[in-house]
Parts: structure tokens; C-alpha cells; sequence
């Protein structure tokens, strides 16, 4: 039912519409460190996280960059490989054990032609997805490190205590030195 409220926080949707989806959920176990998607793979799932979190990200040269975290009750998703199923540039990796429940494209799609509401539900989820990166680029450049160290802790607060704080420095665009600072001294 937490899904339920979390899911009205974009769309009233309503309690049919919501078993219409739910019900056709499945589900799939991932042990820490395993990746859910890597790059030059397609994307043919949509994933909701039940438990744990996991880590979107690109490597290049011995250098992790975080693009986001999930965890319950968001998705999980690389959006544009999903969207458009076309190859990912990026890695999905499972930061603890994750159980997740997912619906492939198709079904998706599916779901989404037989439902306005359903429909919707995604445009305002994916709309929200779309506002929250903005406002990343926007703190990244406009925010000093404490800034948005601050406001990373007001949004995910339980993040701090179970993603290794080198992902949060990357995802924050802090040198992981300066963010152990910061962990340190700053009291929320």
C-alpha cells in the first residue's frame, strides 16, 4: 500500500488502476554488487524497488561518476535505454541485495494503451524524473559543497548510512576527501 501513496504523489490514481499494474508485476532477487544492466545492453525491464538500493553510474579511467541512486519505492531504471530501447551507456549496480518487481516493455506498453490513468501516472513520473535532474545540474553549479551536501541529507538522509560515501562524494560532485569533512563536522 506505500507504493499506493507513493505512486499518488504524481497521479490520483486510482485503486483499479493501481491493481491493473501491480498485478501484473513480477518479481526478481539481486544480490550486492550485481549489475541489473550494463552498458551496450537494452533496458527490456522497468524495475520497482521493493528493498535495497542501487546505483546508476559510468566508469572512466579507474573513476566512478554516480548518475543517481534508487530504492524503495521509486524505479529503477536507466530511463532512455528503457524509454527507447536502445543500448545503455550506463551500469544499474546493486549497492546491498535488492528485491525488485518489474514489468517488461511490452507489457508496459500494453498497460499503457489500456489506461489513461496508468498513462499519466508515467508522464508525471517521468516528468518529475526530468525535474529533479535539472535541479541536480543546477545545485552542481550554483551550490558550495556544504550546500549540497545539506540538501542531499534533508532528501536521503538513510543513503548516508548505507552507500559508500566515495558514490554520494561522486553523485555529489565533492572530492571524497572534502565529503568525509563534511560528514564529519556538519551535524543535521
Amino acid at each position: 500500500m506505500e507504493r499506493y501513496h507513493y505512486f499518488r504523489q504524481f497521479h490520483d490514481i486510482s485503486s483499479a488502476d493501481y491493481r491493473l499494474l501491480i498485478e501484473n508485476l513480477q518479481s526478481r532477487s539481486f544480490k550486492k554488487g550485481e549489475s541489473i544492466v550494463v552498458p551496450g545492453q537494452i533496458q527490456r525491464e522497468l524495475y520497482f524497488v521493493k528493498s535495497g538500493v542501487q546505483m546508476a553510474h559510468f566508469d572512466t579511467d579507474d573513476k566512478t561518476y554516480v548518475i543517481d541512486f534508487s530504492h524503495f519505492p521509486a524505479l529503477c531504471a536507466i530511463a532512455e535505454s528503457f524509454s527507447f530501447q536502445t543500448p545503455s551507456k550506463y551500469f544499474i549496480t546493486c549497492l546491498t541485495d535488492s528485491e525488485m518487481e518489474y514489468l517488461s516493455y511490452e507489457h508496459l506498453q500494453k498497460l499503457l494503451d489500456q489506461s489513461r490513468e496508468i498513462e499519466r501516472l508515467f508522464r508525471r513520473m517521468i516528468e518529475a524524473m526530468l525535474a529533479d535532474m535539472v535541479n541536480l545540474h543546477i545545485n552542481l553549479r550554483a551550490m558550495t559543497i556544504e550546500e549540497r551536501y545539506l540538501t542531499f541529507c534533508r532528501k536521503s538522509p538513510q543513503l548516508l548510512h548505507l552507500v559508500p560515501h566515495k558514490y554520494i562524494a561522486s553523485y555529489l560532485g565533492i572530492d571524497p576527501t572534502n565529503f568525509s569533512k563534511l560528514f564529519n563536522q556538519v551535524k543535521i
